[in-house]
């Protein structure tokens, strides 16, 4: 449960050592992202330590509004969240977990934007529980999501000598994975809606944008009440298709990055689209079943993805 601290007081104590913020990172990185932290485990361990740092910061801020108090959040908490990253990125950490993003953000060189543009899509989060389009949601997925990776691309590293593949020696120089890297974090974002649609839905909130309900002539009514039928199969394969249009854009900028980070990313995006397949499985019933990628699955996926990184 995130509580903001009084700063007064949180620089009178004293905070945890740097190993032990790390190991609060890892650990609840494994906690509450299970898929996500087994790719991390792929990577050279100062890549993995400060991804989990990162991931750890969205974690809190992505409470702020969807945590235990987050019906205590304003605008001004978002504001007082806002300072402590300020004072993060001037290398003066508040609470335990700080302590390893100032680390991570001494060691890589990663820009304070994208996390100030996560905190705007908290913000949306406090005033919207639904959107017309998909042109609306798509600016959402990007705060909330495509912000992260941008946050971790400066720690994957680029990798601009290298070619598209070993048998083509003459390709021209990669581009900035930066659209790829943006384009995996909506691709899972929008995976995320997919998958806790129902959950949402419970909680006043509807992500699937209301022009393409309409679309398909499905009602907020029937959301809410969890209907599943033709309607709701070919809604929902209208919006996987989607789903996958961005993962296979992320795809794309996998081979740019350095080649110790190609594998766990490979690894990662086919652990989390493999959740697509699971809604499919299901038979679209997201509402009764929770979609999720089986242990003996995920395991079949990391030596495709080896593969992947070594010739694509």
């Amino acid at each position: 449960m995130l509580q903001l601290p009084d700063q007064s007081q949180s620089c009178r104590r004293t905070l945890a050592s740097l190993e032990d913020a790390y190991e609060l990172c890892r650990q609840t990185t494994a906690k509450y992202s299970k898929t996500f932290y087994l790719g991390t485990l792929l990577m050279p361990e100062a890549k993995r330590r400060a991804i989990w740092a990162i991931y750890v910061w969205c974690r809190r801020t992505d409470e702020l509004v969807d945590g235990p108090r987050a019906a205590l959040t304003t605008d001004t908490t978002l504001d007082q969240w806002e300072h402590q990253l300020e004072s993060i990125f001037a290398g003066d950490p508040i609470e335990d977990p700080d302590v390893a993003l100032v680390d991570t953000l001494q060691r890589f060189p990663v820009e304070i934007q994208p996390f100030r543009d996560m905190i705007a899509g908290q913000r949306m989060d406090l005033y919207r529980s639904r959107y017309q389009t998909f042109e609306e949601l798509n600016l959402y997925c990007y705060r909330v999501a495509g912000t992260v990776g941008l946050m971790t691309t400066p720690v994957m590293g680029v990798d601009t000598t290298s070619r598209t593949a070993p048998w083509d020696l003459y390709s021209p120089a990669k581009a900035d994975p930066t659209e790829q890297a943006i384009a995996l974090g909506i691709a899972n974002q929008l995976t995320n809606i997919l998958r806790d649609v129902g959950e949402d839905a419970r909680r006043g909130r509807i992500y699937i944008p209301l022009d393409e309900l309409a679309l398909f002539n499905y009602t907020e009514a029937d959301l809410v009440n969890g209907v599943v039928d033709d309607r709701w199969r070919e809604l929902m394969r209208f919006q996987i298709q989607r789903a996958r249009k961005f993962f296979a854009e992320a795809e794309r900028g996998i081979n740019t990055l350095s080649r110790d980070a190609r594998f766990p990313v490979w690894a990662a995006l086919m652990l989390y689209s493999g959740i697509l397949n699971e809604i499919e499985r299901n038979d679209y019933d997201v509402f009764r079943k929770r979609a999720y990628v089986p242990g003996p699955r995920k395991l079949t996926c990391l030596p495709i993805a080896r593969l992947r990184a070594a010739v694509l």
